[in-house]
């Protein structure tokens, strides 16, 4: 069982790159990393204007049904105005709503792999409308992420 605490949120505004998958391919790990490679490596992290607090995000949403089946995955961050986003970026909305709040600490992948594992056994009453993982630290040997689920 992992703590978490139930919070409400409002609403943010994402701007990043986005791609579609599931957690049953067998490339899901290749396209989310080349999704983080591109933020960083194009230089597309520095070209987001309005960042709120320059925290990256990894946002879960338009899921088809549960976590079984597709949704997208976009990584970015928080901004203040969308009104010009660098080319080949998609806006996206985290809506208001309650959340799950979780805070996870390691090794990043380990850290954030367990993490996922261990939430698809839990019985929590998820909204599958979107979560996210809003990373609080660079490192990646001692990683503090802060991982947000959507409930009903």
């Amino acid at each position: 069982m992992m703590d978490y605490e139930i919070i409400q949120l409002e609403e943010k505004t994402l701007v990043g790159l986005t791609a579609r998958t599931n957690n049953q391919s067998p490339d899901m790990y290749q396209v989310i990393g080349q999704l983080w490679g591109r933020l960083y490596g194009e230089g597309v992290y520095e070209a987001i204007p309005c960042k709120k607090t320059g925290k990256v995000i990894g946002l879960y949403s338009d899921y088809e049904d549960d976590e079984k089946g597709d949704y997208n995955i976009t990584t970015g961050c928080e901004v203040d105005c969308a009104d010009q986003i660098p080319e080949g970026t998609v806006i996206k909305h985290i809506p208001a709503g309650s959340y799950a709040k979780f805070v996870v600490e390691g090794e990043l992948h380990e850290a954030v792999g367990s993490f996922w594992q261990k939430l698809w056994g839990m019985k929590l009453d998820r909204a599958f409308i979107c979560d996210f993982e809003e990373y609080q630290t660079k490192e990646t040997e001692h990683a503090v992420i802060h991982i947000y689920i959507s409930l009903r």
